[in-house]
């Protein structure tokens, strides 16, 4: 995906060196937003290594205004053994408050949309909180449709180390 200049004259591009405390901003935000204020444990450092790094494994797309970015998508690639392809899974989705509405959400999932249809990916997915009500209208609005017969599992921390051990 290239640069696309917005109607209101912000920038969706891919991330680019340099943008990582522009992104870590934008996760730490999301991270309040969900009720989460001190969950993020994510350094510039740790952000520079995943997107930049030698064999980056995750991606991201960003929206700058006036030299700030606003928003990002947070991305990586999923295979699924019965369509025997790719997929996009979105990790994260945040534009900044007060510049809600002005369609940087929508343009963030488009491009993404483009980069799967682009490259023959299957899907593009991701989680909502049950209790996020605007997102999920939002989501709806785009065309998207709950997976209400799957329930997210996660196994972290000390649970985490215990089943290794097994």
């Amino acid at each position: 995906m290239s640069t696309r200049v917005l109607s209101d004259g912000a920038v969706l591009r891919p991330a680019e060196p340099g943008d990582e405390s522009g992104i870590l901003s934008c996760i730490v935000a999301l991270a309040v937003y969900e009720r989460e204020p001190d969950a993020v444990k994510n350094t510039v450092e740790a952000l520079r290594d995943a997107l930049f790094g030698a064999e980056p494994r995750v991606f991201a797309h960003v929206v700058e205004r006036e030299g700030d970015i606003v928003g990002i998508a947070v991305w990586f690639l999923t295979y699924s053994t019965w369509t025997g392809r790719h997929g996009i899974w979105l990790e994260d989705l945040y534009v900044d408050t007060d510049k809600r509405g002005g369609g940087y959400g929508t343009a963030l999932l488009a491009a993404l949309a483009a980069l799967c249809l682009q490259r023959g990916y299957s899907r593009l997915e991701w989680t909502v909180l049950d209790w996020n009500a605007p997102s999920i209208a939002f989501y709806r609005s785009i065309g998207a449709t709950p997976m209400e017969e799957w329930t997210t599992q996660r196994v972290t921390d000390d649970a985490l180390s215990a089943l290794a051990a097994r």
